[in-house]
């Protein structure tokens, strides 16, 4: 009996050691600005800000959405917004939190893709939110020429929440 205790003690500890448990954040507190380089003429510009809330499927939930310079691309408001962060880890022993966003406006043919990677930390035992968070990535633009100057492009951003 004692031999069949001290075989549970030692596999209950070695079960713990070296766990990297991950649990998904669900909020992403605060505001996040994009500042949206590169470009040409109206096909430029795009930085905006937005609030959003992370479903447990990896797609976000747009509260609020609004370009500081809306050209002649996009609406101010960006008609249709979507997005998602995919592969995202909470890494229990550092709170480092990872993974990939893709945000996508739509306004007609017009389409603005931004990809790439997330870091930020969450909280201790996947606290649900996530802070400091920042992505740099890279951007294109598809358009259908229409307006004028609204034509395929491409350049950088950095998206930070705040």
């Amino acid at each position: 009996m004692k031999e069949v205790a001290i075989l549970l003690v030692a596999a209950l500890l070695l079960n713990g050691c070296g766990s990297n448990s991950t649990s998904t954040p669900t909020t992403a507190a605060d505001t996040w600005s994009a500042k949206v380089l590169g470009g040409n003429g109206p096909a430029s510009g795009f930085s905006f800000s937005t609030d959003f809330t992370l479903n447990s499927d990896g797609t976000l939930s747009l509260s609020t959405f609004q370009f500081y310079n809306a050209g002649s691309c996009f609406p101010v408001d960006g008609d249709a917004v979507t997005g998602s962060i995919t592969d995202l880890e909470v890494n229990q022993n550092t709170y480092a939190v990872t993974g990939t966003l893709n945000f996508t406006v739509q306004s007609g043919s017009n389409t603005l893709n931004l990809t790439g990677p997330l870091t930020g930390t969450g909280g201790p035992s996947g606290n649900d939110v996530l802070t400091g968070g920042s992505v740099t990535g890279t951007w294109t633009f598809m358009g259908s020429g229409s307006p004028t100057g609204c034509t395929n492009t491409t350049g950088s951003f950095t998206m930070t929440q705040s």
